[in-house]
């Protein structure tokens, strides 16, 4: 585990994993048994869902969609903007245009839920954070990243060191296409070898600080550090 700070400024209510288990058991009845019980899941469960703090659980394609807001944001093309920041020495504000006219990679990995669903083969383009952080200049007391959601809400983290793996991206686009909104559009963070709730969806802030702080999830109970098959006593690694 990694050397953590004082938890994020909204904690919120704990969930247990058992209710997200329980949620989403429900959900994989709709995926098996087509769209009139996944209406069902979403009108009668909806605001049990938003009220437990979970926000939407929408199972579709073999993916469930979450946001913990209740809603999917939609920031506007033209407006968007990413930032790197914190203990930086060159601050970026980046358009979605400016972004997608850096360098890109392109990464094709299962992305798996620590609830235990997983998406194999998701084929992802992007650029790679660490050529960001690059971009920035990391001052030597950085060692830490916390990421901000477009929705207001949602927070997550990583080591520095976590931050500058290869298979980490900040993603534009999944397949052959900009990322959805419902996928977490235009932007999200993608970090492989970790479970999704570290992937950032709706993706507008990186900042670089001195020590982990927890994200959204992690002040609720899950794992700091989500390596798949080594995070809150999970052992089916995605391979």
């Amino acid at each position: 585990m990694s050397d953590v700070a004082d938890s994020p400024d909204r904690p919120g209510r704990p969930v247990g994993r058992r209710v997200v288990l329980g949620l989403l058991g429900l959900g994989a009845v709709g995926v098996a048994t087509g769209s009139a019980v996944q209406g069902w899941f979403d009108d009668h469960l909806g605001s049990a869902v938003r009220a437990s703090g979970l926000g939407s659980v929408v199972p579709i394609d073999r993916w469930r969609y979450y946001t913990v807001t209740g809603s999917f944001p939609d920031p506007p093309r033209g407006g968007f903007r990413l930032r790197v920041s914190g203990l930086v020495d060159r601050p970026l504000d980046l358009t979605l245009d400016a972004l997608e006219g850096l360098p890109t990679v392109e990464l094709t990995r299962d992305f798996q839920c620590v609830t235990g669903w997983r998406v194999p083969d998701v084929h992802w383009t992007g650029v790679r954070l660490r050529d960001l952080l690059d971009r920035a200049g990391v001052r030597p007391e950085g060692t830490a990243l916390r990421f901000t959601s477009f929705d207001g809400d949602y927070t997550e983290s990583l080591t520095l060191e976590q931050g500058l793996r290869d298979d980490v991206l900040v993603a534009h686009r999944m397949g052959d296409a900009p990322i959805s909104r419902e996928h977490g559009g235009p932007v999200r963070l993608v970090v492989a070898p970790m479970y999704g709730y570290k992937s950032v969806k709706w993706l507008d802030g990186v900042e670089v600080t001195e020590r982990v702080r927890p994200g959204y999830w992690e002040v609720r109970g899950y794992d700091v550090d989500a390596w798949v098959g080594r995070s809150n006593g999970r052992t089916d690694p995605a391979t």
